[in-house]
Protein backbone atom coordinates (compact mmCIF):
# COMPACT_ATOMS: atom_id res chain seq x y z
CA UNK A 1 0.00 0.00 0.00
CA UNK A 2 1.44 3.32 -0.88
CA UNK A 3 0.33 5.98 1.50
CA UNK A 4 0.46 9.70 1.74
CA UNK A 5 4.20 9.61 2.96
CA UNK A 6 5.09 7.20 -0.07
CA UNK A 7 2.91 9.56 -2.56
CA UNK A 8 5.11 12.37 -1.56
CA UNK A 9 8.53 10.71 -2.03
CA UNK A 10 6.71 9.77 -5.74
CA UNK A 11 5.71 13.28 -5.90
CA UNK A 12 9.56 14.42 -5.61
CA UNK A 13 10.84 11.98 -7.67
CA UNK A 14 8.19 13.06 -10.16
CA UNK A 15 8.84 16.60 -9.92
CA UNK A 16 12.66 16.29 -9.73
CA UNK A 17 12.19 14.32 -13.26
CA UNK A 18 10.50 16.90 -14.43
CA UNK A 19 13.11 19.24 -13.80
CA UNK A 20 15.83 17.49 -15.32
CA UNK A 21 14.39 15.95 -18.44
CA UNK A 22 11.55 18.47 -18.90
CA UNK A 23 13.17 21.43 -17.56
CA UNK A 24 9.94 23.07 -17.01
CA UNK A 25 10.40 26.41 -15.35
CA UNK A 26 10.11 27.09 -11.29
CA UNK A 27 6.61 28.42 -11.09
CA UNK A 28 5.21 25.71 -13.50
CA UNK A 29 6.80 23.11 -11.09
CA UNK A 30 5.07 24.98 -7.79
CA UNK A 31 1.84 25.11 -9.47
CA UNK A 32 2.23 21.01 -9.67
CA UNK A 33 3.42 20.22 -6.32
CA UNK A 34 0.20 22.09 -4.78
CA UNK A 35 -1.82 19.82 -7.04
CA UNK A 36 -0.26 17.27 -6.21
CA UNK A 37 -0.45 17.95 -2.31
CA UNK A 38 -4.20 18.89 -2.84
CA UNK A 39 -4.24 14.93 -4.81
CA UNK A 40 -2.99 13.90 -1.36
CA UNK A 41 -5.23 15.41 1.12
CA UNK A 42 -8.22 14.83 -1.05
CA UNK A 43 -6.86 10.80 -1.02
CA UNK A 44 -6.27 11.02 2.63
CA UNK A 45 -4.68 7.75 3.89
CA UNK A 46 -6.31 6.07 0.67
CA UNK A 47 -3.51 4.04 -1.37
CA UNK A 48 -2.09 5.94 -4.63
CA UNK A 49 -3.20 2.67 -6.98
CA UNK A 50 -7.03 2.33 -5.54
CA UNK A 51 -7.40 6.00 -7.15
CA UNK A 52 -10.25 5.25 -9.76
CA UNK A 53 -11.86 7.60 -12.31
CA UNK A 54 -15.06 8.01 -10.46
CA UNK A 55 -13.07 8.96 -6.97
CA UNK A 56 -11.29 11.65 -9.43
CA UNK A 57 -14.36 13.31 -10.50
CA UNK A 58 -15.62 13.43 -7.20
CA UNK A 59 -12.48 15.47 -6.26
CA UNK A 60 -12.83 17.51 -9.17
CA UNK A 61 -16.20 17.96 -7.86
CA UNK A 62 -15.01 18.78 -4.03
CA UNK A 63 -12.32 21.32 -4.92
CA UNK A 64 -15.08 23.07 -7.20
CA UNK A 65 -17.22 23.82 -4.52
CA UNK A 66 -14.02 25.16 -2.61
CA UNK A 67 -14.02 28.02 -5.56
CA UNK A 68 -11.56 26.53 -8.10
CA UNK A 69 -12.81 27.59 -11.58
CA UNK A 70 -12.27 25.75 -14.81
CA UNK A 71 -8.70 26.91 -15.57
CA UNK A 72 -7.47 25.81 -11.94
CA UNK A 73 -8.74 22.33 -11.92
CA UNK A 74 -7.88 21.67 -15.76
CA UNK A 75 -4.16 22.63 -14.20
CA UNK A 76 -4.52 20.71 -11.32
CA UNK A 77 -6.12 17.36 -13.72
CA UNK A 78 -3.05 17.82 -15.97
CA UNK A 79 -0.66 17.50 -12.91
CA UNK A 80 -2.29 14.45 -11.74
CA UNK A 81 -3.02 13.00 -15.05
CA UNK A 82 0.95 13.65 -15.89
CA UNK A 83 2.04 11.72 -12.46
CA UNK A 84 0.02 9.37 -13.19
CA UNK A 85 0.76 8.54 -16.44
CA UNK A 86 4.66 8.69 -14.97
CA UNK A 87 3.66 6.01 -12.03
CA UNK A 88 2.22 3.59 -14.81
CA UNK A 89 5.57 3.85 -16.88
CA UNK A 90 8.44 3.81 -14.20
CA UNK A 91 6.82 2.54 -10.99
CA UNK A 92 4.34 -0.43 -12.24
CA UNK A 93 0.60 1.16 -11.40
CA UNK A 94 -1.71 -0.43 -13.37
CA UNK A 95 -3.31 2.67 -15.48
CA UNK A 96 -3.90 5.85 -15.29
CA UNK A 97 -7.51 7.06 -13.91
CA UNK A 98 -7.12 10.51 -14.83
CA UNK A 99 -7.23 9.53 -18.43
CA UNK A 100 -10.59 11.02 -19.86
CA UNK A 101 -11.63 13.06 -17.23
CA UNK A 102 -11.96 16.72 -17.92
CA UNK A 103 -12.63 19.86 -16.31
CA UNK A 104 -15.83 21.79 -16.56
CA UNK A 105 -15.75 23.86 -19.36
CA UNK A 106 -14.49 27.87 -19.20
CA UNK A 107 -17.55 30.06 -19.53
CA UNK A 108 -17.03 32.07 -22.41
CA UNK A 109 -17.48 35.74 -22.31
CA UNK A 110 -19.56 37.57 -24.46
CA UNK A 111 -17.71 40.31 -26.47
CA UNK A 112 -19.23 43.31 -25.95
CA UNK A 113 -21.93 44.94 -27.99
CA UNK A 114 -22.86 48.67 -28.60
CA UNK A 115 -25.90 50.20 -27.89
CA UNK A 116 -28.24 51.33 -30.87
CA UNK A 117 -27.66 54.37 -30.38
CA UNK A 118 -23.59 53.63 -30.27
CA UNK A 119 -24.02 52.06 -33.36
CA UNK A 120 -25.90 54.52 -35.18
CA UNK A 121 -23.59 57.25 -33.85
CA UNK A 122 -20.51 55.42 -35.15
CA UNK A 123 -21.56 54.74 -38.56
CA UNK A 124 -23.56 58.12 -39.24
CA UNK A 125 -20.57 60.12 -41.24
CA UNK A 126 -20.55 61.04 -44.69
CA UNK A 127 -17.08 60.28 -45.68
CA UNK A 128 -15.10 61.88 -48.17
CA UNK A 129 -11.84 60.17 -49.07
CA UNK A 130 -11.56 57.18 -50.78
CA UNK A 131 -10.30 55.80 -47.99
CA UNK A 132 -13.04 56.57 -45.54
CA UNK A 133 -14.83 55.39 -48.10
CA UNK A 134 -13.71 52.16 -47.87
CA UNK A 135 -13.86 52.48 -44.19
CA UNK A 136 -17.34 53.20 -44.60
CA UNK A 137 -17.91 50.13 -46.27
CA UNK A 138 -16.15 47.81 -44.31
CA UNK A 139 -17.92 48.86 -41.05
CA UNK A 140 -20.99 49.03 -42.56
CA UNK A 141 -20.92 45.52 -43.93
CA UNK A 142 -19.65 44.12 -40.87
CA UNK A 143 -22.64 45.98 -38.93
CA UNK A 144 -25.42 45.34 -41.80
CA UNK A 145 -24.49 41.54 -42.58
CA UNK A 146 -22.43 40.45 -39.36
CA UNK A 147 -19.53 39.09 -41.03
CA UNK A 148 -16.01 38.06 -39.25
CA UNK A 149 -13.74 39.69 -39.98
CA UNK A 150 -11.97 37.16 -42.45
CA UNK A 151 -15.06 36.97 -43.89
CA UNK A 152 -15.19 40.43 -45.02
CA UNK A 153 -11.02 40.78 -46.02
CA UNK A 154 -11.75 37.61 -48.51
CA UNK A 155 -14.47 39.41 -50.54
CA UNK A 156 -13.35 39.97 -53.91
CA UNK A 157 -14.72 42.74 -56.17
CA UNK A 158 -15.12 40.09 -59.41
CA UNK A 159 -16.70 37.17 -58.28
CA UNK A 160 -20.26 37.94 -57.81
CA UNK A 161 -20.51 37.20 -54.49
CA UNK A 162 -21.86 40.54 -53.66
CA UNK A 163 -24.82 41.29 -55.32
CA UNK A 164 -26.18 44.86 -54.30
CA UNK A 165 -29.04 44.29 -56.88
CA UNK A 166 -30.50 41.82 -55.02
CA UNK A 167 -29.13 42.94 -51.30
CA UNK A 168 -27.09 40.14 -50.25
CA UNK A 169 -23.54 38.84 -49.65
CA UNK A 170 -21.90 35.53 -49.99
CA UNK A 171 -19.08 34.22 -47.59
CA UNK A 172 -17.29 31.23 -46.70
CA UNK A 173 -16.73 31.21 -42.91
CA UNK A 174 -15.59 28.37 -40.55
CA UNK A 175 -15.06 25.02 -41.19
CA UNK A 176 -15.71 26.00 -45.28
CA UNK A 177 -19.29 26.56 -44.22
CA UNK A 178 -20.77 29.01 -47.04
CA UNK A 179 -23.96 31.40 -46.48
CA UNK A 180 -25.53 34.03 -47.86
CA UNK A 181 -27.20 36.95 -45.60
CA UNK A 182 -28.80 40.04 -46.59
CA UNK A 183 -27.15 43.58 -47.05
CA UNK A 184 -28.93 46.31 -45.63
CA UNK A 185 -29.80 49.60 -47.67
CA UNK A 186 -27.04 51.62 -45.28
CA UNK A 187 -23.90 49.06 -46.41
CA UNK A 188 -25.38 48.99 -50.21
CA UNK A 189 -25.13 52.69 -50.34
CA UNK A 190 -21.43 52.87 -48.61
CA UNK A 191 -20.35 49.88 -50.82
CA UNK A 192 -21.62 51.50 -54.20
CA UNK A 193 -19.64 54.50 -53.00
CA UNK A 194 -16.75 52.53 -52.49
CA UNK A 195 -17.01 50.43 -55.44
CA UNK A 196 -16.92 53.81 -57.29
CA UNK A 197 -13.90 54.74 -55.70
CA UNK A 198 -11.83 51.61 -55.20
CA UNK A 199 -9.81 51.97 -58.46
CA UNK A 200 -8.30 54.73 -56.60
CA UNK A 201 -6.82 52.77 -54.69
CA UNK A 202 -6.63 49.56 -55.79
CA UNK A 203 -3.37 48.14 -57.91
CA UNK A 204 -3.84 46.60 -61.29
CA UNK A 205 -4.88 43.40 -61.44
CA UNK A 206 -5.96 43.32 -57.54
CA UNK A 207 -9.19 40.83 -56.99
CA UNK A 208 -9.71 42.12 -53.33
CA UNK A 209 -12.67 44.01 -52.72
CA UNK A 210 -11.29 46.10 -50.31
CA UNK A 211 -7.48 47.09 -50.56
CA UNK A 212 -4.86 49.15 -47.90
CA UNK A 213 -2.38 51.46 -48.90
CA UNK A 214 -0.59 49.47 -51.11
CA UNK A 215 -3.18 48.69 -53.19
CA UNK A 216 -3.56 44.83 -52.04
CA UNK A 217 -5.94 43.32 -49.98
CA UNK A 218 -6.44 44.68 -46.76
CA UNK A 219 -4.32 43.69 -43.45
CA UNK A 220 -6.70 42.52 -40.53
CA UNK A 221 -4.09 44.83 -38.71
CA UNK A 222 -5.17 47.81 -40.28
CA UNK A 223 -9.08 47.01 -40.32
CA UNK A 224 -8.03 46.96 -36.47
CA UNK A 225 -6.53 49.76 -36.66
CA UNK A 226 -8.64 51.90 -38.72
CA UNK A 227 -11.76 50.98 -36.57
CA UNK A 228 -10.11 52.22 -33.62
CA UNK A 229 -9.48 55.93 -35.12
CA UNK A 230 -13.05 55.81 -36.87
CA UNK A 231 -14.55 55.27 -33.25
CA UNK A 232 -12.55 57.87 -31.47
CA UNK A 233 -13.37 60.33 -34.28
CA UNK A 234 -17.27 59.63 -33.16
CA UNK A 235 -16.56 60.33 -29.90
CA UNK A 236 -17.90 56.81 -28.36
CA UNK A 237 -14.96 56.72 -25.98
CA UNK A 238 -14.65 52.65 -25.77
CA UNK A 239 -12.54 50.47 -27.47
CA UNK A 240 -14.63 49.30 -30.92
CA UNK A 241 -13.24 46.07 -32.88
CA UNK A 242 -14.27 44.02 -35.79
CA UNK A 243 -16.05 40.80 -33.92
CA UNK A 244 -17.82 43.96 -31.93
CA UNK A 245 -19.52 44.88 -34.79
CA UNK A 246 -20.69 41.34 -35.68
CA UNK A 247 -21.62 40.64 -32.13
CA UNK A 248 -23.65 43.99 -32.39
CA UNK A 249 -25.46 42.57 -35.07
CA UNK A 250 -26.40 39.78 -33.47
CA UNK A 251 -27.57 41.50 -30.44
CA UNK A 252 -29.60 44.09 -32.12
CA UNK A 253 -31.52 41.75 -34.39
CA UNK A 254 -32.21 39.15 -31.53
CA UNK A 255 -33.02 41.98 -29.59
CA UNK A 256 -36.32 43.44 -31.95
CA UNK A 257 -37.03 39.61 -33.60
CA UNK A 258 -36.33 37.36 -30.60
CA UNK A 259 -36.18 34.37 -33.14
CA UNK A 260 -32.64 33.14 -32.16
CA UNK A 261 -32.44 30.11 -34.63
CA UNK A 262 -32.94 32.86 -37.28
CA UNK A 263 -29.80 35.02 -35.84
CA UNK A 264 -27.69 31.93 -35.37
CA UNK A 265 -28.06 30.92 -39.52
CA UNK A 266 -27.04 34.24 -40.58
CA UNK A 267 -24.20 34.15 -38.11
CA UNK A 268 -23.33 30.93 -39.32
CA UNK A 269 -22.86 30.11 -35.45
CA UNK A 270 -23.85 26.57 -35.58
CA UNK A 271 -22.53 23.65 -34.92
CA UNK A 272 -23.41 20.57 -37.36
CA UNK A 273 -26.03 19.42 -35.03
CA UNK A 274 -27.47 22.87 -34.70
CA UNK A 275 -27.20 23.53 -38.48
CA UNK A 276 -29.14 20.34 -39.30
CA UNK A 277 -32.09 22.22 -36.79
CA UNK A 278 -31.74 25.29 -38.97
CA UNK A 279 -31.57 23.77 -42.48
CA UNK A 280 -35.59 24.40 -43.64
CA UNK A 281 -35.31 27.90 -42.46
CA UNK A 282 -34.50 29.62 -46.25
CA UNK A 283 -33.39 32.76 -47.45
CA UNK A 284 -36.55 34.76 -48.19
CA UNK A 285 -37.45 34.07 -44.33
CA UNK A 286 -34.13 35.26 -43.34
CA UNK A 287 -34.32 38.19 -45.06
CA UNK A 288 -38.07 39.06 -43.98
CA UNK A 289 -36.68 38.55 -40.36
CA UNK A 290 -33.45 40.95 -41.19
CA UNK A 291 -35.32 43.42 -43.28
CA UNK A 292 -37.84 43.71 -39.88
CA UNK A 293 -35.22 43.85 -37.08
CA UNK A 294 -32.04 45.03 -37.89
CA UNK A 295 -31.70 48.67 -37.53
CA UNK A 296 -29.88 49.97 -40.47
CA UNK A 297 -31.53 47.73 -43.04
CA UNK A 298 -35.00 49.54 -43.48
CA UNK A 299 -35.14 53.06 -45.99
CA UNK A 300 -36.04 55.96 -44.01
CA UNK A 301 -39.53 56.92 -45.12
CA UNK A 302 -39.92 60.57 -46.68
CA UNK A 303 -41.69 62.99 -44.43
CA UNK A 304 -45.37 63.56 -45.46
Amino acid sequence: MRGRSDGSALARQYLDALRHQRRLSPATLTNYGHALNALFKLLKEGDLASLDAAQVRRFVAVMHSRGLGPRSLALMLSAWRGFYHWLVRHHGFAANPVVGVRAPKAPRPLPKALSVEAAQRLLDEKPGSPQLMRDAAMFELMYSSGLRLGELIALNADDGRLDLGQGEVTVTGKGSKTRTVPVGAKAREALKAWIGSRAQLAAPGERALFVGGRGRRIARTVVNSRLRAWARRRGLGQRVHPHMLRHSFATHVLQSSQDLRAVQELLGHASIATTQVYTHLDFQALAKVYDAAHPRARKKTAPK
